[in-house]
This record gives C-alpha cells, structure tokens and sequence, in this order.
C-alpha cells in the first residue's frame, strides 16, 4: 500500500485496525519504496528505532516500525500475549499495509519474531537484519549467572508478577542496561503504555518466554524451526550487527562465533561496545551497517 499524499521524508504515525485491535507504526522514507520493517522487543516500542531509521532512509527505501500488539501505542486486547498471539497481529498487521514482501531488521524479540516470518514465510522475506536478539534455545551455562537468576525468579509464580507487574521492573532498570544515558523524555516514552499492572502483562508474558533449558517447550520448537530455515536459506542475505558486549548483553564472541557457523548467508558488522539496547546505544553505527548491507544487494540506494 502506497501513501501518495506523503512526501519523502516525512514521517507519519498512523494506527490500524488489525483483526480484533489496532497496531500503531512509524512510517517515513520513499512511500514507493521497498519496504523494510524495524521490529522492536521487550519492552520498548517503535521508540526505540526512531535515531536508527533517519540513517537508513534512501530512494527506493520505504521505513515501517510497528509497535507490537499490547506494546506501544498498538492495542491492549485481553491475550495471552504468546509468541503466536504477537505473529498473528504482525501477520495482519504486514497484510493490512499489502506488504508483500520486506527486508526485516529486529532487536530482542523483534529479531525472533523476524526469523520466524522468515521460517514460515520464506517468498515474503527479502533479507534480515539482526541485533542482539534470540538466535538458539539456550542452556547449561549458556546464559550469564546472574541472567539465569532473574528469569528463574521472572517465572516464579507471584514473583515474577511483582517484579513486572507492581514494580514495573524492566522499564525501571532499561537505564541499567545501556552505556549511554537516557533521557528522562525517552525513558518515559518507554514508561507511557504501561501504566498500570494490567498494562504491563505482555512485558510479563514475553519475559517469561525466554528458551532455557528445554522451557517453555512451545518457543523452543518454534526457535528451532527457525534455526533449522536459518540454516538452510543461503539466498536469503542476514546481517548481524555484533557489538562488544555492554550492561545486559546477550550476544558475546561465543554467539557470534555460532552465528557465523550456523546462519546461512550471514554478514557480521562489528562496532564498539553497547549494552542490551543496542538502538539506543549505536543507532548511527547500526543504521549505517544497515544501509551498507542494503546497498549491496542493491535494496536501495544509500546517501
């Protein structure tokens, strides 16, 4: 779907009715353009791409960053807010805008959600782009210490529920996990969906899906059906966007050493040192590693 009326370089918030509810995105770029489609995790928003998109836009580039259902500025229906409830109202949300095919750039969650359109959908995905995102199940000492600690606690009935639901804790500590400081305007951007503990039960239920040890069973098989695709798709051209590992990092040297063993057609563009949020931290380096990779496969032309 075109936009006629919009020039270039605006960039404009529309919401849209998908399925039962609405999904809110951030759209700018050539609205002719190739679209490429920045998906964000937990427990940000659309925000969280809004430095990264103005260094990837070009001729033949059109920028989508939706906001996830029950995230942002999407709608709140009464889900579970599974992994299968976020890819349908993505699914809809891709086929409410006649997005045939996309390149997909995702952080967190965002890139797990690319992958397994990818997986499931492989004609409507061009290339994916990722960052600091969920590549395989992971167990035994995989996962840091301390990491394994807090989603143990997270999935510990009544716990995790204080810890997310009353304390807010993962948009109270986002701070923690980046090197540069944020704003107070862009914390409580991240702050304003969720503003009671109803609000906050995606970010809940996303923490809880973390794959470790063969739990929950039902995000593991659908990671390894998405390992299996990534895999075996050497036509399909993948970035990583690998940093030195900051405050809260899940990709060090040993998941991009698996990466690039396991992940057919992959580049790795390496930066300097990021926390979790990469986004927040590097978008200048990250949108330029984007734009490069876009500008050799020919998706555009970069500035």
């Amino acid at each position: 779907m075109n936009s006629p009326h919009r020039k270039r370089s605006d960039t404009t918030m529309p919401t849209l009715p998908v399925l039962d509810s609405t999904v809110h995105h951030r759209e700018s770029g050539d609205p002719d353009g190739l679209p490429f489609v920045f998906l964000h995790g937990n427990p940000t928003s659309s925000h969280l791409w809004r430095d990264v998109l103005p260094g990837v836009a070009a001729p033949g580039r059109r920028l989508l960053a939706p906001d996830l259902i029950g995230m942002g500025d999407s709608g709140k229906p009464d889900l579970a807010y599974s992994f299968d409830d976020h890819a349908r109202y993505l699914d809809a949300w891709f086929d409410a805008l006649g997005l045939t095919e996309a390149v997909l750039v995702g952080h967190d969650w965002g890139g797990a959600l690319a992958f397994d359109r990818a997986a499931r959908l492989p004609d409507r995905v061009l290339g994916i782009a990722f960052t600091e995102t969920i590549v395989k199940p992971l167990a035994g000492d995989e996962f840091p210490s301390a990491g394994r600690e807090l989603f143990t606690l997270l999935r510990t009935p009544g716990v995790g529920e204080d810890m997310i639901l009353n304390k807010s804790l993962f948009i109270e500590r986002l701070p923690d996990t980046l090197v540069t400081p944020l704003a107070p305007a862009d914390l409580d951007a991240y702050r304003r969906p969720f503003p009671t503990p109803r609000s906050r039960r995606p970010v809940l239920a996303w923490a809880r899906m973390m794959p470790l040890d063969g739990e929950p069973a039902d995000v593991v098989a659908r990671v390894e059906r998405y390992d299996a695709w990534l895999a075996a798709s050497p036509d399909v051209p993948k970035l990583l966007a690998a940093f030195e590992p900051g405050p809260g990092a899940m990709t060090d040297r040993q998941a991009v050493a698996w990466c690039e063993e396991h992940v057919a057609g992959l580049e790795v563009s390496r930066h300097g040192i990021a926390g979790h949020h990469s986004p927040e931290d590097r978008p200048q380096e990250l949108a330029a590693a984007i734009s490069a990779w876009a500008d050799r496969h020919g998706w555009g032309k970069g500035v």
